[in-house]
């Protein structure tokens, strides 16, 4: 059987309709977008909105499609891979209390989209990590879309490399020991600076 290779995706507009025996629906891609992930709290959708607010920070070609399947979350038009983390105290669901901020740094084996192949040894694979919190508190006024309700803390990899307390997560008042929380407009500068950190 003749391999078959990687499909690469393109920019959809949302006008684009579904069809079913060679007939044009009502229903467009717009609709699938309204419908899956109009809930923007929710973890998964959260994850890729934080992985959005970064690219846009970071002057990332959002015309380019988000590649599902790299090593890393991002990476910035100057060369600097990015893993980006994102964690919520109000979640889509009933809550008693907030949630406590905490974030998985695990080291991972990264699969090659390409060769369908597994990397042998788990490693971070990004230079920089963005941790993304959404610190707005109050259900009635959370938007995850207003960037003023989100903090960002950025660390070197090599940073968390030498972090002594786990290599598996990290809490917020462990970061906040580790670096300043940052606002939307200083995330591409304290990328930039915490990058240099990872040169010897």
């Amino acid at each position: 059987m003749t391999p078959l290779d990687e499909i690469k995706a393109t920019i959809k507009t949302g006008s684009e309709l579904f069809t079913y025996q060679d007939e044009n629906l009502k229903y467009t891609l717009l609709d699938f977008w309204k419908w899956s992930v109009s809930d923007i709290l929710s973890n998964a959708t959260r994850g890729r909105l934080a992985e959005f607010i970064v690219a846009t920070a970071t002057n990332i070609d959002i015309n380019i499609v988000r590649n599902e399947w790299s090593p890393y979350d991002l990476i910035t038009p100057n060369g600097i891979k990015l893993e980006i983390k994102s964690a919520s105290y109000l979640q889509s669901w009933y809550q008693k209390a907030l949630s406590s901020i905490s974030f998985s740094i695990k080291l991972a084996r990264h699969w090659d989209s390409a060769t369908n192949k597994v990397s042998l040894v788990p490693q971070r694979h990004a230079d920089v990590y963005v941790f993304c919190v959404l610190k707005h508190q109050d259900k009635q006024t959370i938007n995850p879309l207003n960037f003023d309700h989100w903090e960002f803390y950025v660390l070197a990899t090599k940073e968390l490399n030498n972090y002594t307390r786990s290599q598996h997560s990290i809490t917020l008042n462990s970061l906040k020991k580790l670096t300043v929380c940052v606002q939307y407009n200083h995330i591409n500068d304290a990328i930039i600076q915490r990058h240099l950190l990872n040169k010897p």
